[in-house]
């Protein structure tokens, strides 16, 4: 059996945006964590051979100046965003990196080429380890999302949301959405992290991360009506199952932390997201670099829900 290839080797934690400037953007988690990485292409095959440039670093001493995860792209009320996640240092405390969440702003009209201010912390009003953020406007209002650990409740990250006052500042106290509770949810580690939107037939889903990042890492499912108070808890629904996991006939490993885009003609919703393509790592596998890119069509079922499939069932580019 041939080894899948990736659309991206070595880039973890992938998101594609599709920008009405009609360019596809891509950003991920560089292995040397150091930085935020950027691409563009007209195309999502041509992403593979864009140009990568680091339109920001991190200094070299100070509260963010390590371990640079999961950035994010979005276009918000007129300018460019990159939401991350940056630690002090490597040090952990009761076994856990000390991440925050930031952001960086580009008002240029191409941000692969543009020039990008730090914007400093987003702030939740949790001062504990926090990461994976993103953002999504639904009925006028533009909504945070995101990982986060709360003191009292076990494991490493629930999920939140909260509106914004600002494309840098939330609104109101964080609403806790989904915390690691079934056995797919806590194998090593109880992990709910990496959340995504997508909007279709008259719902919102929100995928997200669970379990370790090696072959036990799964991605599960919450979804609310269109209409309702999505800062309800009440209002989301969650899959008791993994929507998306391991494939070990296909050597797929560990699949997770999607983000969503679409086709270059706009037909089909496309879900983007990292795994391996082995099991055998060598220490910790945070720091095995081998998560790829890839990227696969979304079904839609009868009753109007995602369809996720195998992880080996990949788009043919």
């Amino acid at each position: 059996m041939s080894e899948i290839k990736p659309l991206i080797p070595q880039r973890a934690d992938p998101q594609i945006l599709k920008h009405t400037d009609g360019y596809y953007y891509f950003t991920a988690s560089v292995p040397s964590y150091e930085g935020v990485e950027l691409r563009r292409s007209k195309t999502i095959a041509g992403l593979a051979d864009a140009q990568p440039r680091m339109v920001w670093t991190k200094p070299d001493t100070g509260p963010y100046s390590d371990l640079v995860w999961a950035p994010e792209i979005h276009f918000n009320q007129g300018a460019w965003y990159v939401y991350i996640a940056i630690a002090p240092n490597r040090e952990l405390k009761e076994g856990m990196f000390q991440h925050r969440m930031y952001a960086i702003k580009c008002t240029d009209e191409n941000p692969v080429e543009g020039n990008w201010e730090f914007c400093g912390q987003i702030d939740t009003g949790m001062d504990t380890f926090c990461l994976d953020a993103t953002t999504f406007s639904h009925k006028d209002i533009l909504y945070y999302l995101w990982a986060q650990k709360e003191d009292g409740i076990k494991g490493h990250s629930n999920i939140y949301i909260a509106p914004m006052e600002t494309p840098t500042k939330i609104k109101g106290e964080p609403i806790r959405l989904t915390i690691p509770e079934f056995d797919w949810e806590t194998r090593i580690f109880w992990v709910n992290e990496g959340p995504y939107v997508l909007k279709k037939n008259g719902k919102i889903f929100v995928t997200y991360s669970a379990s370790a990042t090696d072959e036990n890492y799964c991605m599960g499912l919450l979804w609310a009506d269109e209409n309702a108070d999505l800062l309800d808890p009440a209002s989301w629904h969650k899959s008791e199952q993994p929507v998306f996991q391991t494939c070990y006939e296909n050597k797929m490993f560990g699949p997770g932390h999607s983000s969503f885009t679409v086709s270059e003609d706009g037909e089909t919703d496309l879900l983007v997201f990292h795994a391996r393509n082995y099991t055998e790592i060598e220490g910790d596998p945070l720091w095995n670099p081998d998560r790829h890119t890839f990227i696969k069509a979304i079904e839609w079922d009868e009753q109007g829900m995602p369809v996720f499939g195998s992880p080996a069932d990949l788009l043919k580019l």
